[in-house]
């Protein structure tokens, strides 16, 4: 996912963030959620804050309106979706009180031919007000055709499929001590809680087709570059350029030894490949002698 670092700022200069794990609910956001839903332009700006005024940001355009998101989604559901989908990819403490939300809103509306949602990418930060939680900053696509994809799509994404980034050297000797045992190999999965292309590679892993060709050959460890920022090192050791995109992969022998690893971001954009490139792949890089 090359875009990532355009939507993952959200007005930060504001903030110092902080490293932390994501947290799997968080319930001013499904009360957000439901508001959504309900289409209630009233209800829906009452969480953004007013004091001080929230930040929208869609594009390269910024305001300082608690009423403008509202506009926007409530406008959205009076068209008449056919069904509202919001994925949560990810919460995370930010310190100072706030909390990052990542998000993926889907809607499908009648009238369109190939079924196809609409899709926004939303990023939230929230920050308790007294004994309230407020929208302190935002920044959203606007809602476009979700890219067609040939490889199955989460249909409730992992918060936490992956550690906190401090944990990765720990996994991957955890992983590497079990392929030693049964005599499989490693694959690390380079990447963050909120990029969708990782979830959707997750998603894949365990699909009918694909899971029994992973378990059978392979140890998958995520490996968390949080911001695309940590664990450079580790990325940099196995050979994998961040630079072209998330998810990147590197496949290891069990005694550690870097067997292949992605230089061209091969698999940063779900729509660019299928299943059966996923099954090739997985087939080539398994070991001879699998357990």
């Amino acid at each position: 996912m090359k875009t990532s670092r355009i939507f993952r700022a959200i007005l930060l200069f504001l903030f110092c963030p902080l490293a932390a794990a994501a947290q799997s609910t968080f319930a001013p956001l499904e009360r957000w959620d439901a508001a959504l839903r309900s289409g209630n332009q009233s209800a829906l700006a009452a969480f953004y804050s007013r004091v001080p005024p929230a930040q929208i940001q869609t594009g390269a355009a910024t305001v300082q309106d608690p009423e403008e998101e509202a506009r926007y989604w409530s406008a959205a559901i009076a068209k008449g979706p056919t069904s509202v989908n919001p994925k949560l990819l990810t919460t995370e403490p930010r310190g100072n009180g706030l909390v990052e939300a990542v998000l993926r809103i889907e809607m499908t509306f009648p009238g369109n031919s190939s079924s196809q949602p609409l899709v926004a990418a939303v990023h939230q930060l929230w920050q308790q007000q007294g004994s309230e939680w407020r929208i302190v900053a935002t920044r959203r696509s606007d809602l476009q055709p979700n890219p067609p994809r040939r490889l199955p799509e989460p249909i409730k994404p992992k918060t936490d499929l992956y550690a906190p980034p401090e944990e990765a050297r720990t996994e991957i000797d955890q992983a590497l001590d079990s392929a030693r045992k049964d005599r499989k190999r490693v694959i690390l999965v380079f990447g963050a809680n909120w990029c969708y292309d990782c979830h959707v590679l997750d998603a894949t892993f365990h699909s009918k087709v694909i899971a029994p060709l992973v378990s059978a050959n392979y140890h998958v460890v995520h490996v968390n570059v949080g911001d695309e920022d940590k664990n450079l090192d580790l990325a940099e050791k196995y050979g994998v350029p961040l630079k072209k995109g998330i998810p990147g992969l590197a496949v290891l022998d069990p005694d550690g030894t870097l067997v292949y690893s992605q230089k061209e971001g091969e698999f940063e954009n779900s729509t660019r490949f299928s299943t059966a490139d996923v099954t090739a792949f997985l087939k080539k890089w398994a070991p001879l002698h699998a357990g």
